[in-house]
């Protein structure tokens, strides 16, 4: 069975794959929105992965959202209603990349994990960082 930390890792990918999907949604600019469906793909790939190793350990795959995840998404779209689109967009981009970078780091460095998900959680950990300056960068162009 997957260590807690483990798990709870996978199910906060989960909720930034839906993140990137409602902020590709939300967005205007159809650069925006291809870049954000990229970042997507590729933050579904990093949730295959952690996936994967679940699976490998006999436990159930993460196909849903956490309650705080959705608790978060709710509170974003309701805050981004007075927000422009685009800017909306990028702002929870950033801020979801910011939250799932530190949680990685942490994770990291808590030495909670199990030799494999070590190895799994430092290669996706190196996608979490491609996204945490995808977010700063969009962030600045749309603010």
């Amino acid at each position: 069975m997957a260590t807690t930390v483990f798990k709870s890792l996978t199910d906060t990918t989960f909720d930034s794959v839906e993140g990137y999907r409602q902020a590709c949604d939300k967005a205007d600019s159809p650069q925006l929105k291809q870049a954000l469906q990229q970042r997507c793909s590729q933050r579904e790939d990093t949730l295959r992965q952690m996936n994967a190793e679940l699976e490998r350990q006999g436990d159930e795959l993460v196909t849903k959202g956490t309650l705080t995840g959705e608790a978060h998404q709710m509170w974003q779209s309701i805050t981004s209603a007075f927000e422009s689109d685009d800017e909306a967009a990028a702002e929870r981009v950033e801020e979801g990349e910011d939250y799932i970078k530190n949680k990685f780091q942490e994770a990291i460095e808590s030495n909670q994990l199990e030799a494999s998900e070590l190895a799994v959680v430092q290669q996706a950990y190196n996608e979490i960082c491609e996204g945490e300056r995808f977010g700063d960068m969009i962030e600045k162009q749309y603010d």
